[in-house]
């Protein structure tokens, strides 16, 4: 197997982003759609304050709505983008969303829901990729309007509201010298959407996930309760939020961490010929903590076959690292690529791809992405095993793998459902199902993850849940492990009426 001298995950994508993509997915054909959306009656009305006195429909479930500071949707042209997100793999419609002009309104809408039995979902950005941010016949929070920003140097922190996205947040961190130590390779998603799940990212290995990053939260529980919480304060709840995927509260407020931000940014890109050659140099340079971001891709190579890749980076104010310390020792095959950026530039590199992803069509297409944190042991087995009955036509036209390692003692959210061990790794198959007949049906590589889950499960791994992979009542108990029980409790303490984030399908079905 020949090794690329292009062999970097950014150049990987960089020359996707350009060249001939699919074809946008039919929003109106719905054609690789899990579910139909339910029908919308047409005499509906439009915002709070129009006619809610028709009797049917959205506008009996809400004509006692409370008056609110901001807007109640439930026009269907309004409700329409609700019912959809990044995987466009299900699409299930509520009956109205809320634009909140205030926390307040955020809690006397839950508080109206809770004893009807109404569900509520709050939704970021929408890139969930398997419905998990939509509800069926209920309410969507929509927290973007909450999307403040304070930046205080003093205390080296930013205190955010749940829908900034986090470029945002890296932009005005940056203006003090500063910066949160994770990003996710995206930084378009919403601060809220990535702390219920965690947010993993590059430098997760030394100051591991988002939600390890957060010093204080305030939360609407399921009762319309809004309350301040932290690791000293309110813990259980603090506990259950954080990587909690929405199911005890909904996220209005953050105070992150945040560090001093560099300069520079040294990036190199290293190939191997297998899987272990790569990992094997992956814990070692974990173990001596010699790179600040760390990841590793999996990609086509020339003449057939796959390709392994470390992507290290060391971050730099004036005097550029010394290379040879820093990648001498790690035995990879070829020319390494070496590339000094700017560190917002660095840190916002995916910008331009997912620029020319939307207007190419191909960001709509459906995307049933595979996330699982393998335990160290059985990784190389395991991840070699799969590449193998990969090709690259199964993951789509921008499709790629990408795996990399975590210390698992600095992932400290009870919630984040990792293997035991003191490493695991992050594996995620993120494919693309365009309809063009260039990559398998969305319906099959749904089965595919999971089969692929069913595997990482019996090896003692678990799932990162930000992907699209079925899951049953007993596969979410296995997740959790010995953690169930207490997040059972924690559920039925701060959402009584068991009516939040009901898409996760953790303690009722997600139909």
């Amino acid at each position: 197997m020949r090794i690329d001298a292009q062999h970097s995950r950014r150049s990987f994508i960089r020359a996707v982003s350009v060249g001939t993509l699919a074809v946008g997915f039919d929003v109106t054909s719905r054609a690789w759609a899990a579910e139909a959306p339910a029908g919308i009656g047409a005499d509906q009305g439009s915002d709070q304050g129009a006619d809610q006195g028709a009797g049917t429909g959205a506008a009996a479930d809400f004509r006692r709505a409370p008056h609110l500071d901001g807007r109640l949707l439930i026009d269907p042209a309004d409700l329409a983008p609700y019912e959809d997100d990044y995987g466009h793999l299900v699409h299930r419609t509520p009956k109205a969303a809320l634009l909140p002009g205030s926390v307040a309104d955020i809690a006397a809408m839950i508080a109206f829901c809770g004893p009807l039995g109404i569900p509520v979902a709050p939704r970021g950005q929408g890139h969930q990729a398997y419905g998990q941010a939509q509800v069926d016949g209920g309410l969507v929070i929509d927290l973007g309007p909450l999307d403040t920003i304070s930046v205080d140097p003093a205390t080296s922190t930013a205190t955010v509201g749940a829908g900034a996205v986090w470029s945002a947040v890296l932009a005005a961190s940056l203006a003090h010298g500063l910066t949160p130590p994770v990003f996710t390779d995206y930084i378009e998603l919403s601060v809220g959407g990535t702390l219920i799940a965690g947010g993993l990212g590059g430098a997760s290995h030394q100051h591991g996930a988002q939600v390890d990053n957060v010093l204080e939260l305030d939360v609407v529980t399921g009762t319309g309760r809004v309350q301040t919480c932290s690791a000293g304060h309110n813990a259980d709840l603090s506990h259950a939020t954080l990587s909690g995927l929405g199911q005890v509260g909904v996220i209005t407020r953050a105070v992150i961490r945040l560090v001093p931000a560099p300069t520079s940014v040294r990036s190199y890109s290293l190939a191997y010929p297998t899987v272990a050659a790569l990992t094997a140099a992956q814990r070692k340079a974990v173990g001596d903590g010699r790179f600040d971001w760390l990841e590793g891709t999996v990609l086509p190579a020339s003449g057939g076959g796959w390709q392994y890749i470390l992507e290290g980076s060391a971050f730099y104010d004036t005097t550029p690292p010394d290379d040879n310390a820093l990648i001498g020792d790690l035995a990879y095959v070829g020319p390494p690529q070496i590339q000094d950026s700017g560190y917002q530039a660095f840190v916002d590199d995916l910008a331009p791809t997912v620029a020319a992803l939307k207007a190419s069509g191909e960001w709509y297409d459906p995307h049933p992405w595979f996330n699982g944190f393998l335990p160290d042991a059985a990784t190389d087995a395991l991840v070699t095993d799969t590449m193998a009955g990969t090709t690259p036509a199964d993951l789509g036209a921008s499709g790629l793998v990408l795996l990399y390692p975590v210390p698992t003692a600095k992932l400290t959210a009870p919630l984040l459902s990792v293997p035991e061990g003191e490493l695991a790794f992050l594996f995620a198959v993120l494919r693309t199902a365009a309809p063009d007949g260039g990559a398998l049906p969305a319906p099959q590589l749904l089965q595919a993850n999971r089969d692929l889950y069913l595997r990482v499960q019996a090896a003692g791994g678990t799932q990162y849940p930000v992907g699209a992979i079925p899951m049953t009542p007993a596969d979410w108990r296995t997740q959790y492990g010995a953690r169930w029980r207490g997040f059972q409790a924690a559920k039925q303490c701060f959402d009584p009426y068991g009516i939040l984030a009901p898409g996760q399908g953790i303690f009722a079905p997600a139909h």
